[in-house]
């Protein structure tokens, strides 16, 4: 009999290692040493999210032998066609391990076997013991092993929820008569993960419609009568190969392998070992979450947690780090008109110096200004308080104005947009040049995280006062820092200051050691003040134009919503994904191994039915439903929400310090990312508008400039001249591809050649391009064949970038932007294949982006200079818009398209086309 008080987790160290390092293969963790900690974080993670969530009683992670076993002997070929496992994750596993040790969770293998044979092993016994037992793993081998007592978990990742499977999933996926059955399945249908062969001819499909039928191999070969042709034959031929898999395939669970199961209970961690480890490692959200962590109790499931008060303080605070009590300081609270006038005369003899702001909240806009601290000395810092009057607060940031707006002088901040932006809500102008920390470490070091405690740890080894101790943990019960007494408001302010202050000294160095301070000052700085503008002026929204717009959307979702119902023949609520299951996988029946989610329902997230949308048309029509879905929740109902009640207008939030090729990103909303592609996504444009009818909208947006920057990049001399020469680049590259003269070139074939093209400089593949065109993978490869025949120049540059990549560890653009590829040597295809795509990517899509920032700053520069009323409004990728009083129009479009188009001289002209219109639909 099961004690359901007592249950097992036994977790699949590489399968969980493996899941998580790919997981962030695009955007790997990498930590300020340079070590990738994207294995060792998403594994603690997930061991974390199952301590939390699944409460065990007992756990153990069990790991493969690292030398040959059993399998190897019987089958020499065993795995090898497997790469070797990237070099980031053999020097995750040490720290792995070290963390397992810390929580004091065993770490188990056998010699001769794999962790497959181990669980099994394990869990067959501790059925026998009374425990139900859950194998935390995604292999579908693990399936034979599942009982009523023994199942699947396989973790969350992505979109996908967390899926437990019993007995009844296993046979319903997988189309067998008993979850043991697997074993009979995989015989037949061979593993290719591992270079088990199978037989011949039988593929998945195949496979489970014979085991659905017959059972066993073995049925299978008594009645071998039943099968035809080739089918037949291959059976007959490797009968010996099917039976060798099976063997393979099995998995062991009679190990010779001792361990007293109660020894595997749920421990309290070693605290000074995990602090450690996790500083290390530079995971400072990760210590945050074992606060949560549950604490085991006798014969219970777990609750509560397993740290203490004590321990938690030991956690969060360590010997290696300085905070404020250790460090010598001077922190003072300015108070009284005498001392604020010193103050600014103090300031204003200065070259240079840092501020900070402290507000009510994180929302310029909603927020309130509380106070400013300063530093202009190590260790020195002062906080100046504001009155809760708005009246009274602008009497003192009078007295300020002239050390803000005064020109010349060095203002040193973190985010110091946001620092400029609440000033600007009070009529101050912060004037530079600005030194902005948080932007110059990401100039420095792209993907890595920027926020100041971090950088605090990392480079001063000091551990700022956390605001948590001020206002709470973050919820709705968090409070501000208008509660905190003044005292301790000041001295968190000054610190946020001083280290602040001490940082920009650390990183002026790197930056003028790396050669990015010119760029930096030139570029980057005087962006963030074109950045602050344009949030500040924002971009007008016709609210009731966004509402015809969605009347028509709802109208298409109407016409969608009822095909769907007559493909399905039946009605249903297309908007449930419990019933879209349902009639997709039991009544249409396009995939009999459908997964289900932990409820028990089928899954049908995006990811799941991308995967079938060749299968019926109905899967096609459900994603456009979707996208037409998230259209008017993302866009149509909330955008109107987001206009800002005192100006009228959208009043985006612009990341200068994300995307690591240095695109800016934005947020609240984001701009960025509204389709444009079909016609409804292009409707949305259309209720942004120009401020009024005496302004129209111009757009001005870059000519295919990336691909003339690989043609500059590559030196290619034929794609080179076709620019020159101002031809239709897609129609020269299809004559070139398809070897026909221009005028010959059809519609699908400049199509081919257009996304041959762009997926160039991604670095696609013939496999990614068929998809992509819905072409045989032969048609790609001879069009990408045709491509480097035809364009030498481009394949050479690529081999090149990868070339330099590989020997000095990044690429740059041609302005000096690095972008670090720590994979690029890599042993595993795979890994190495994603390093390579981005070093062939990152100098052109990276220059793009400085392309634009310098635009804009010499746009801004000019339109100040000539004291025009245009205003900048809005970045989207390649295209700057404007909202123009209708008589500087000529002139301004002569300024626009002047600055983009000189901003760098190429070896191909850069072009920019124009758009003008009373709203952003009619200027595109």
């Amino acid at each position: 009999m099961t004690d359901t008080k007592k249950n097992l987790y036994l977790l699949d160290a590489y399968a969980l290692i493996y899941r998580a390092y790919y997981a962030f293969i695009r955007a790997p963790r990498i930590n300020s040493k340079g070590l990738n900690t994207s294995a060792i974080y998403g594994f603690t993670n997930t061991l974390l999210d199952i301590i939390n969530n699944q409460h065990p009683t007992h756990l153990a992670v069990v790991i493969d032998y690292p030398g040959p076993g059993f399998r190897d002997e019987l089958y020499p070929d065993y795995k090898a066609n497997r790469e070797a496992a990237p070099e980031d994750i053999k020097r995750a596993v040490p720290y792995i391990e070290r963390i397992l040790e810390a929580m004091n969770i065993s770490m188990l293998q056998a010699e001769g076997y794999e962790a497959d044979d181990l669980i099994g092993t394990l869990a067959t016994r501790a059925s026998k013991e009374g425990f139900m037992t859950y194998m935390v793993t995604s292999d579908k081998d693990f399936g034979q092993l599942v009982k009523e007592n023994v199942k699947i978990l396989k973790p969350r990742t992505g979109t996908r929820d967390t899926e437990i499977w019993g007995p009844e999933e296993v046979k319903s996926h997988y189309n067998v008569p008993d979850p043991i059955n697997i074993i009979d399945l995989l015989a037949l249908w061979g593993d290719s993960a591992d270079n088990v062969p199978g037989c011949p001819g039988i593929g998945e499909k195949r496979a489970m419609e014979i085991i659905g039928k017959y059972g066993t191999v073995e049925n299978v070969y008594k009645n071998i009568g039943d099968f035809k042709g080739k089918v037949q034959s291959n059976l007959i031929e490797f009968k010996d190969q099917v039976e060798l898999a099976r063997t393979l395939v099995t998995i062991v669970t009679d190990v010779p392998f001792e361990v007293d199961l109660d020894s595997l209970a749920l421990k309290s961690p070693d605290m000074e070992k995990l602090r450690a480890i996790m500083e290390e490692l530079e995971f400072k959200a990760l210590m945050d979450r074992l606060a949560s962590v549950p604490k085991p109790k006798p014969s219970s499931s777990a609750q509560g947690s397993l740290f203490g008060e004590e321990e938690l303080q030991a956690v969060t605070v360590s010997d290696n780090f300085n905070t404020v009590d250790d460090i010598e300081h001077d922190y003072r609270l300015i108070e009284g008109e005498e001392e604020i006038d010193g103050l600014v005369k103090q300031l204003l003899a200065m070259d240079s110096f840092c501020f900070d702001t402290e507000t009510t909240g994180l929302d310029v806009r909603e927020s309130s200004l509380l106070g400013m601290s300063f530093c202009f000395e190590e260790g020195k810092a002062c906080y100046v308080a504001l009155p809760g009057s708005r009246n009274d607060v602008l009497v003192i940031l009078e007295k300020f104005r002239p050390v803000f707006e005064k020109e010349g002088v060095e203002k040193i901040g973190h985010n110091i947009k946001f620092d400029a932006l609440m000033l600007r809500q009070y009529g101050i102008e912060l004037r530079g040049p600005y030194f902005d920390t948080m932007v110059a470490h990401h100039l420095l070091f792209p993907g890595q995280r920027h926020n100041m405690d971090y950088l605090a740890e990392v480079y001063l080894k000091y551990r700022p006062i956390p605001i948590e101790s001020l206002i709470g943990e973050r919820g709705k019960n968090q409070g501000n820092m208008r509660d905190v007494p003044v005292d301790k408001v000041t001295v968190y302010a000054s610190e946020d200051a001083d280290v602040t202050f001490r940082l920009k000294k650390i990183f002026q160095k790197e930056l003028e050691k790396e050669g990015l301070l010119g760029f930096f000052r030139n570029v980057e700085m005087p962006l963030s003040a074109v950045l602050a503008d344009m949030e500040y002026n924002g971009v007008s929204l016709n609210v009731d134009d966004l509402k015809e717009s969605g009347k028509e959307l709802e109208k298409r979702l109407a016409e969608l919503e009822a095909e769907i119902i007559e493909m399905a023949g039946r009605e249903f609520n297309v908007n449930s994904p419990r019933q879209v299951g349902e009639i997709l996988f039991d009544v249409l029946k396009i995939d009999s191994k459908a997964s289900k989610t932990k409820s028990g329902q089928y899954s049908t997230n995006e990811e799941n039915l991308q995967k079938l949308r060749d299968k019926h048309p109905i899967i096609n029509k459900i994603l456009e439903q979707r996208g037409l879905k998230k259209l008017l929740s993302t866009y149509v109902e909330t955008l109107p929400t987001m206009v800002d009640k005192k100006t009228g207008r959208l009043h985006t939030t612009y990341n200068q310090a994300l995307v690591v090729t240095g695109r800016l990103s934005s947020i609240n909303p984001n701009l960025q990312n509204i389709p444009i592609r079909d016609d409804e996504g292009r409707e949305i444009r259309r209720a942004f508008t120009a401020s009024d009818s005496n302004h129209v909208f111009l757009s001005a947006d870059y000519s295919q400039v990336e691909l003339r920057l690989m043609a500059h990049l590559s030196g290619d001399t034929e794609l080179v001249n076709a620019f020159l020469r101002g031809e239709d680049i897609h129609t020269a590259t299809a004559s070139k591809i398809f070897k026909v003269s221009t005028d010959e070139v059809t519609s699908a074939m400049r199509r081919k050649a257009k996304t041959a093209n762009f997926g160039i400089i991604y670095g696609i593949s013939a496999f990614g391009l068929s998809e992509r065109l819905n072409i045989p993978r032969s048609e790609s490869k001879a069009i990408i064949d045709g491509y480097f025949d035809s364009f030498k120049g481009v394949k050479d540059y690529m081999e090149e970038c990868i070339r330099m990549a590989r020997e000095k560890g990044y690429v740059s653009t041609i302005f000096g932007r690095r972008r670090y590829l720590p994979d690029i040597n890599s042993k595993n295809a795979v890994v190495r294949g994603v390093a390579e795509r981005n070093a062939i990517n990152a100098p052109i899509q990276g220059t793009a982006a400085d392309l634009i920032k310098m635009a804009m700053v010499d746009i801004h520069k000019k339109l100040k200079e000539g004291r025009y009323k245009t205003r900048m409004i809005l970045q989207v990728h390649d295209e700057l818009n404007f909202d123009v009083p209708v008589e500087e129009l000529d002139a301004v479009k002569a300024l626009v398209k002047s600055s983009m188009e000189s901003v760098c001289k190429l070896k191909v002209p850069l072009i920019v086309d124009l758009g003008v219109g009373n709203n952003w639909l009619e200027a595109h």
